[in-house]
């Protein structure tokens, strides 16, 4: 029944998922959201009596519970924000969205995941390094999302499956079509290999134009670093690389001649500092930490006792995720800067994690 109201609230006009977890926030669910008065709604910060409003005079509830039974009928996972599976790395952005749907098994939660976008119409210098990319990083662990649109996210994913990856798929529309509708195997084809589909959007939600924006925030958000391949100055890769450039995600870009129109995106986004320029996957591994074999067993049975809350805290995150930004790590335990660069220390000096370029520490 809860579903029911939390998809209805993201059914409320002009209720976006910030408001939405703000009203959910201070009412303790969706439903109380609802069930509370229009005196009590005004009392919550940020929220006027244009939203206050609107949420009182919801009224189709029928068309949230029929959505409730599509996804139950058609097996589909709901994944409210704050449920312990919802993807961690997503729900450190502001702007996560209230529900996910999900299509398949693919873990939200891998260690390692890398998104992959660029221009719909590629060259094969494009294609080439998206290929060998992906081939070389088989073997990693590393899971592949993208946008499912032509060109460059297609080739990631069909790359993906090729060298046995997981692929999660990232749609700007609901769950009962696919666009664009000639990617329908490819689809199917990760659904049964350990991969999916997801998307915000409730199904009957068409891909308009003003979705593919809202898709892209998902692909930056649940990445670890975000590689873009070929693009031009503008379009959807731009838009993608500046929300991950925006949420701290690390961004690569593949360097191209001046010349080349499709090149320029990548090469604004080096030139400017946005991006690291990718050449290999070695280069991808290397920025991420990932070229170090981990020893999270070791530390799991040598855990001192004396260690205080604040280190066991930090252990326990860097378990989740073997590299963070001390952005990432301040974020995630709601502990102070200082507290946070002091605890940092003292694991560096314990052996326990080391300093990463850019302010980044790893779990050793």
């Amino acid at each position: 029944m809860e579903l029911q109201y939390q998809i209805a609230l993201t059914m409320v006009e002009g209720v976006g998922p910030i408001i939405a977890k703000n009203l959910i926030s201070y009412c303790g669910s969706a439903s109380a959201v609802f069930k509370s008065k229009k005196s009590t709604l005004l009392k919550i910060p940020d929220i006027g009596h244009v939203t206050a409003n609107a949420v009182m005079a919801f009224k189709d509830f029928e068309k949230a519970e029929s959505e409730a039974n599509f996804i139950e009928k058609h097996k589909i996972k709901a994944h409210f924000y704050a449920s312990k599976d919802y993807p961690y790395r997503l729900k450190s952005t502001i702007d996560c969205p209230v529900i996910l749907y999900q299509l398949g098994d693919a873990n939200l939660n891998a260690e390692k995941v890398i998104g992959i976008v660029g221009t719909r119409k590629p060259t094969e210098y494009g294609r080439n390094f998206c290929e060998k990319l992906i081939d070389d990083l088989s073997g990693t662990g590393v899971s592949i999302i993208s946008g499912m649109a032509y060109g460059i996210d297609v080739c990631g994913h069909k790359a993906a499956l090729k060298n046995n990856l997981p692929t999660i798929g990232v749609l700007a529309h609901g769950l009962d079509r696919l666009y664009p509708a000639d990617h329908k195997k490819h689809a199917q084809a990760m659904l049964s290999s350990n991969g999916g589909l997801l998307t915000e959007f409730l199904s009957g939600t068409n891909p308009d134009r003003e979705n593919f924006p809202k898709r892209n925030r998902i692909v930056a958000g649940m990445c670890d670093a975000l590689v873009v391949v070929e693009t031009g100055l503008r379009g959807g890769s731009m838009i993608t690389a500046e929300l991950a450039w925006q949420y701290d995600r690390t961004l690569m870009a593949l360097p191209g001649r001046n010349s080349d129109e499709k090149s320029a995106g990548c090469n604004y986004l080096i030139k400017t500092n946005r991006a690291e320029m990718i050449e290999s996957a070695n280069d991808l591994m290397t920025s991420l930490g990932w070229d170090t074999p981990t020893k999270k067993s070791n530390i799991q049975r040598t855990l001192p006792l004396d260690l205080t809350i604040e280190e066991r805290l930090l252990l326990d995150l860097f378990k989740i995720k073997n590299v963070m930004e001390i952005d990432e790590i301040i974020r995630l335990a709601a502990i102070s800067s200082s507290k946070a660069a002091l605890t940092l220390l003292d694991l560096e000096f314990q052996g326990y994690i080391k300093t990463l370029p850019g302010k980044r520490f790893q779990l050793l």
